[in-house]
């Protein structure tokens, strides 16, 4: 009877703590290093302002959103932002009052995509028939200057009217007013 070799048991715990460490040694040469965790530490520098003027989105000619959905997102964005108590007042588009105020901030939407969905379609499916709208939002101050630009998305996947998107666009807004203020 021929006697047979076998691995032992050493050699095998020997090869399984050998790979252990050359992974554990990959690891922690593919983190950052200490400078880059103090700088991703450091919280953006925020801005302040007492006041927002919310402009009506500037919507460009090869784009087609509906006249209630541009209303429902502008009239959604002010809400929301009063909502967020992080400015003394919320002004429209063209408002008077906005002109005595020193450190006014001006909030301008600017639309790059549409997709209409179907609610009907949503509720039957719930993965297709969504609705979508992406704007970016810009903060500028009174003479154009950039202060914050930041693309937001706004979309209603599930259960709820096409209007629901802006509501959700809003929500997002008020969520970046809210980490840079």
């Amino acid at each position: 009877m021929k006697r047979r070799i076998g691995v032992g048991l050493p050699f095998t715990l020997g090869v399984f703590f050998a790979a252990a460490a050359l992974l554990l040694a990959g690891t922690l040469l593919a983190q950052p290093g200490a400078q880059d965790k103090s700088a991703a530490a450091q919280p953006a520098q925020k801005l302040s302002a007492s006041a927002i003027q919310v402009e009506r989105a500037v919507i460009p000619s090869d784009l087609v959103i509906p006249e209630d959905f541009r209303d429902a997102i502008y009239e959604n964005v002010i809400l929301e932002l009063q909502k967020t108590k992080k400015f003394q007042q919320v002004y429209r588009s063209g408002d008077q009052r906005a002109a005595g105020v020193s450190d006014l901030v001006i909030l301008k939407m600017l639309p790059s995509a549409y997709k209409a969905g179907s609610q009907k379609q949503r509720e039957v499916t719930t993965v297709s028939g969504g609705t979508s709208v992406k704007i970016t939002v810009q903060f500028t101050d009174r003479s154009g200057k950039v202060l914050m630009e930041k693309p937001v998305e706004g979309k209603v996947r599930f259960f709820g009217e096409n209007l629901r998107a802006t509501y959700d666009f809003a929500k997002k807004v008020a969520a970046v007013v809210t980490e840079s203020f």
